[in-house]
């Protein structure tokens, strides 16, 4: 943009920003966002805005670190600083790990006259929420998850609690559920049905807010994929059997789905419609349909190794932990006795597209023929373990292998955990000959 197609946001911006900052300074900055970092214009100022500690009151936050007051139906989830006047509809304090931290939470679901929509207290010791009760909940944030706006409160939050009546809109909770297949489940999907063949299932004594309870876990699959599942309720499944669950609901761990039922859901056995279950060409799947679906268990990508990555060959973990250090220091344990392994972190590409995957030690050492001790031992002869790394990337770069284990998907992409490895056929000829068969037949 030139300085005139710049000006009514330099404007904007002046306005909020009064005497703050200089407009030559403004508009470096605008310049920077737009045409070095090639981000939108809207985005560009809210960077700014933040920066100076100051953003558009029009946009529900106050400027000059203040906020302004909004109902829960004007809400966009973008805001950073909004005061929020309602009612408690349902409130409930337990306990997370955060970043292998613990750490007490309050979340349940806020409403006002003219919306209700969930929140959570982010630092909840010593927060206590009374069903029913109007509160002022000061200096708020806000996310957009799922296309739902979550109102969020951190450690600049007050919550202070108002003598007034409020009547909220009734929820409309419905028990109704869409039918899916599993390679349909995403993170958040509630109220739905599945109808699917237990794989597996096995059954867990844990915790749940200090109290003992079994939960009944295990995998399921039907014609289009596998998922893990967890029954909160002793629904008596069977191995081999095959179910229809409704009203179940989907959580994800690092972007792999996870089937949930419990209290509320329905589980009755059905004949068997879905036949015997091909678990090797289920797990078969591109890199492309992993990027379009999201992670999942057990599968099994073919395509070439394009790339070895930093924190390959010779690395050093943690004796306790397990987690890979650098030199002697454990960030959760500090000055600890290393313990060498090796592995790769390498990128596949089959044609639909590229993924990461991490190869643990007893499968790297099988593509690559080279064991810890060798490893170690050509470390301390080059006298720098980089060299592991390169031999390493000598012998499985350009190799065509199949990859099976579990994915992991995040804003960065999926990312494989490899459980198991072996090199596939590099005839190119011969594959060639047989893909041109296989195309001939299917246009006979």
């Amino acid at each position: 943009m030139d300085r005139e197609e710049l000006t009514p946001h330099l404007e904007e911006l002046k306005r909020v920003l009064g005497d703050k900052v200089s407009e030559e300074e403004i508009l470096k900055e605008l310049d920077t966002y737009l045409n070095v970092y090639r981000v939108d214009v809207k985005s560009a100022k809210r960077g700014i805005l933040k920066k100076h500690g100051a953003v558009d009151p029009g946009a529900g936050i106050g400027s000059g670190g203040g906020s302004v007051s909004k109902k829960i139906g004007d809400l966009t989830g973008s805001e950073t600083t909004v005061d929020i006047l309602a009612k408690v509809v349902f409130a409930e304090k337990k306990s997370v790990q955060i970043k292998g931290s613990p750490r007490t939470i309050v979340s349940g679901i806020l409403g006002d006259d003219t919306a209700t929509a969930s929140f959570t207290v982010w630092d909840g010791e010593n927060c206590n929420l009374d069903k029913g009760a109007v509160y002022l909940f000061k200096n708020c944030y806000t996310k957009l998850w799922n296309d739902k706006v979550q109102i969020n409160m951190g450690n600049r939050s007050v919550i202070q609690r108002e003598n007034v009546e409020m009547a909220t809109p009734e929820r409309q909770i419905s028990y109704s559920s869409s039918v899916a297949k599993v390679a349909d489940l995403r993170e958040g999907i509630g109220n739905v049905t599945v109808t699917v063949k237990i794989v597996s299932v096995e059954s867990r004594n844990i915790l749940v807010k200090g109290e003992p309870r079994v939960v009944f876990s295990g995998i399921a699959a039907d014609t289009t994929g596998k998922v893990q599942f967890s029954a909160w309720s002793d629904f008596g499944l069977q191995e081999g059997e095959t179910v229809c669950i409704k009203n179940a609901y989907i959580r994800a761990w690092k972007g792999i789905p996870q089937l949930n039922f419990g209290d509320r859901s329905e589980v009755s056995r059905v004949d068997d419609t879905i036949g015997d279950i091909d678990e090797t060409a289920l797990s078969r799947k591109s890199v492309g349909e992993i990027v379009r679906n999201g992670g999942g268990i057990d599968m099994t990508v073919s395509g070439t190794v394009v790339d070895v990555r930093s924190g390959s060959g010779l690395i050093k973990r943690c004796p306790q932990c397990n987690r890979s250090i650098l030199g002697t220091e454990c960030l959760n344990h500090g000055t600890v006795e290393p313990v060498y392994d090796v592995r790769l972190k390498v990128v596949i590409d089959d044609g639909t597209g590229a993924m990461s995957a991490i190869i643990g030690r007893e499968v790297t050492e099988r593509l690559t023929g080279m064991t810890l001790k060798m490893a170690m031992d050509l470390a301390k002869a080059r006298g720098e373990s980089d060299a592991v790394a390169r031999a390493m990337a000598g012998k499985v770069l350009l190799r065509h292998v199949r990859l099976t284990g579990n994915v992991m998907s995040d804003d960065y992409g999926p990312m494989m955990i490899v459980r198991d490895a072996e090199e596939e056929d590099t005839d190119i000829p011969r594959r060639a000959a047989d893909l041109l068969k296989k195309v001939e037949e299917a246009v006979m």
